[in-house]
């Protein structure tokens, strides 16, 4: 026999089948006799049967303290892409292709959720499906993502929770491979040119807090408001909400033509109801997108653009934080991640009632004389010390620059919020003072009773004179009751309406 004809034997060929067909023991099979994935020790060589990819060491994540992934979206897209090439190649036409990854569970990860959400995006299976797939046979459990922050995990993300906030941004139009920018995407996601995301479309930019002045301060590129004009409106971004200290003038936004809202809450910490409502308020007034920052742009901006995604949506908190990490590396951290969980009930809740009333619900922002937070003081560029915040812009600033790209970036009517106003719990509702605006509530006693005899009320003018009086804070009703804002120039008749969970209820209140 000669050497040709033995290469052609129908014996050895055979045998090099069972040989790739050991190789392939306990890998997961996405596409029958077709595309796999599989956890190897060592590095395999391709067959006249098998073509092997590792992309262990193409795509990699870049942590901020012990973090690991899941890839952001351009990496998801480069894979995607990567992938179909091979699966429409001629001469991989015959082969098996197999994506095989290493025992390092942190790449593994990673690898799982880059082919499982192609399984999603492309072959139109399920989360669950690609999901029963990964662990199908012998292979073990995935490593759960973690956040950010520095210290322990408090909550695990899971390649489930991944592949369902990826579904979810799908079905929505969050994200479509056919005309997604990649170049666009790694340019403005880095720190020297603007560093930022977004989160949806056309809806909610998320971005690092912008300084008084362009600069290169400690090898970290700062950036001040007017880098950012000519992106903002190229993308019909028209208001920007802060969520830090003042550390620019927001004249230098509304001058501009912006609209920006201060609401200000501490870094890595979770925002109150007061400043939740007027969030999801603003954003759901306003007609163009909305740029949202923090210090870093990752966890107070991320936690409510979040409540948005859950109320308007219906994400789950989990994927939530999956999607808003996939777009923008980082984001949610430490209590903010408990923080969505808790709150996703209310919001699905207050987000269906707001469905159900849309087109039969008065509501408009009320404005005040004075700033919500305590602490809003304007501040020197230096700042005082350093956050959570601070620091992980000065991590994200130490990565290696992909271009010397400088300049320009391709790149508010300022709403005053309440102090810590106290409210009187009113027998009747007449007021001693004319008031120009009021906020009308309804009070927790007669939440189970679902009937209104009594209301809250607070103006410019606090001498209400009504014997027996109760006290109380404006914040220990807000997570229990679901109020409408309403501002009126009618000071003699007015109405609200009150949302009790299914229930709506009308109430008068005269003004005289």
């Amino acid at each position: 026999m000669t050497l040709d004809s033995l290469k052609h034997s129908p014996i050895l060929s055979t045998l090099f089948k069972m040989a790739d067909d050991i190789e392939l023991i306990g890998a997961c099979e996405l596409i029958k006799d077709r595309l796999y994935f599989a956890t190897l020790r060592s590095k395999p060589k391709s067959t006249a049967n098998t073509h092997y990819f590792c992309t262990d060491d193409e795509f990699i994540y870049e942590n901020f303290y012990a973090d690991f992934g899941p890839l952001n979206l351009a990496m998801l897209y480069r894979y995607s892409c990567k992938l179909n090439k091979k699966l429409k190649s001629f001469t991989l036409t015959r082969k098996r292709i197999v994506h095989y990854t290493s025992f390092d569970q942190r790449k593994r990860a990673n690898a799982a959720v880059l082919i499982a959400a192609y399984a999603v995006i492309y072959l139109k299976k399920t989360p669950e499906e690609a999901y029963r797939a990964l662990i199908s046979g012998s292979n073990a459990s995935y490593l759960p993502f973690r956040d950010a922050s520095f210290g322990n995990c408090t909550y695990n993300l899971t390649i489930l929770d991944c592949l369902q906030g990826i579904r979810k941004a799908l079905q929505h139009g969050f994200f479509d491979f056919e005309t997604f920018d990649v170049d666009e995407y790694e340019h403005y996601e880095r720190v020297e040119n603007g560093d930022f995301n977004w989160i949806v479309p056309g809806k909610f930019l998320a971005f690092s807090g912008p300084h008084p002045k362009s600069k290169i301060e400690n090898g970290y590129p700062l950036h001040a408001p007017e880098a950012y004009f000519p992106y903002f409106r190229k993308h019909n971004i028209t208001t920007v909400v802060r969520l830090n200290k003042k550390i620019y003038d927001a004249k230098r936004f509304t001058d501009a033509g912006f609209d920006h809202y201060d609401l200000f809450f501490v870094d890595g910490s979770t925002p109150n109801d007061v400043i939740t409502r007027r969030f999801l308020h603003i954003c759901e007034s306003t007609d163009g997108a909305v740029a949202v920052h923090c210090k870093a742009g990752l966890g107070r901006t991320g936690t409510l653009i979040g409540c948005y995604l859950m109320k308007h949506y219906h994400f789950t908190a989990a994927e939530t934080i999956a999607w808003i990490r996939v777009c923008r590396p980082g984001s949610i951290i430490g209590p903010q991640q408990h923080f969505l969980e808790e709150r996703q009930a209310a919001m699905w809740m207050q987000g269906d009632m707001q469905r159900s009333q849309q087109r039969g619900i008065l509501s408009h922002i009320i404005l005040c004389d004075h700033v919500f937070s305590p602490q809003n003081d304007y501040i020197g560029e230096n700042g005082l010390c350093m956050t959570q915040g601070d620091k992980l812009r000065a991590l994200k600033g130490r990565r290696q620059p992909r271009s010397a790209t400088t300049g320009a970036l391709r790149s508010f009517h300022f709403i005053r919020l309440y102090r810590r106003y106290q409210i009187s719990i009113l027998q009747g509702s007449q007021l001693a003072a004319r008031i120009s605006r009021v906020v009308l509530f309804a009070p927790l006693s007669f939440l189970s009773k679902k009937i209104i005899n009594t209301i809250f009320i607070v103006g410019y003018k606090k001498n209400v004179k009504t014997p027996g009086n109760q006290v109380i804070l404006i914040w220990e009703i807000c997570s229990e009751v679901f109020p409408l804002i309403i501002e009126t120039r009618d000071h003699k008749q007015m109405e609200a309406r009150f949302m009790f969970y299914s229930n709506i209820i009308s109430v008068k209140a005269s003004c005289g």
